[in-house]
């Protein structure tokens, strides 16, 4: 069940948030996946999952984290440094994926991502392979977090803007403090107030979109709830909507 990796490359964000490259083969798994990272403590093993920040194909897993104070593994995790080892799950998990969402009518032209913090990871993951540019015709990345320091990766999405100029929108909003064009409201006031909408340049509606939302529950319930006052339905295999969710703890 669990394999050794070792850690190549890290980065710090901020003082609690940070990104791990571990070398380590998983085999292959789908791009909005996570994977379980295990130490050992005190006898106990602990395992938690995090999302894979990495497209399929890598030889390196790499995840994005938070240090959590009273976290049994986090900190353990931000303890690493190059050539450290950890534990990793030998096969990767998780349905939030896009071969989950609709086909054929029920697909819609624009895929929207709604993130909180890490959960910014499997979106990255997503966007760093074709599927998505090939089947939406605009895709739009809304990005919350609490403080600027917070915002991982944004270079990379930054580059996604420069590459894909008429198709990619990056919606940042930075909650605590102000951020040069970015929205200072929680993601589901964003909506209401229309002025993530008005950001992205496009309108969320049952016809054109597919939402994919990841996050803290709080963001992710009120988010349905405000996109099911628009006529917006969750996604079910059974039943093909609009919404697809995935809590992040």
């Amino acid at each position: 069940m669990w394999i050794e990796g070792q850690v190549i490359e890290r980065r710090d964000w901020n003082d609690k948030l940070f990104s791990l490259k571990i070398k380590v083969d998983i085999g292959d798994f789908k791009a909005g996946q996570f994977i379980k990272l295990s130490q050992v403590v005190n006898d106990k093993r602990i395992g938690r999952a995090y999302s894979l920040v990495n497209p399929p194909g890598c030889d390196y897993i790499e995840v994005l984290a938070v240090a959590v104070e009273e976290g049994l593994l986090s900190p353990n995790l931000q303890a690493l440094n190059i050539g450290d080892v950890i534990d990793v799950a030998t096969k990767a998990s998780g349905f939030m994926t896009l071969d989950e969402l609709p086909k054929d009518e029920h697909r819609g032209r624009h895929l929207w991502f709604l993130a909180t913090g890490t959960a910014v990871g499997p979106f990255i993951s997503m966007m760093n392979t074709c599927e998505p540019w090939k089947t939406y015709e605009r895709l739009v990345l809304v990005y919350g977090v609490r403080k600027v320091e917070d915002l991982a990766y944004l270079e990379q999405l930054k580059a996604f803007e420069a590459r894909y100029p008429e198709q990619f929108r990056l919606v940042l909003s930075v909650t605590r403090e102000q951020y040069h064009g970015a929205l200072m409201s929680r993601i589901p006031d964003g909506i209401i107030s229309g002025d993530l909408e008005a950001k992205a340049g496009l309108r969320l509606s049952p016809k054109d979109s597919q939402v994919m939302i990841c996050g803290n529950p709080e963001m992710i319930i009120a988010s349905q709830q405000v996109l099911s006052a628009r006529g917006l339905t969750k996604n079910l295999r059974r039943a093909p909507g609009q919404v697809t969710v995935e809590r992040y703890w």
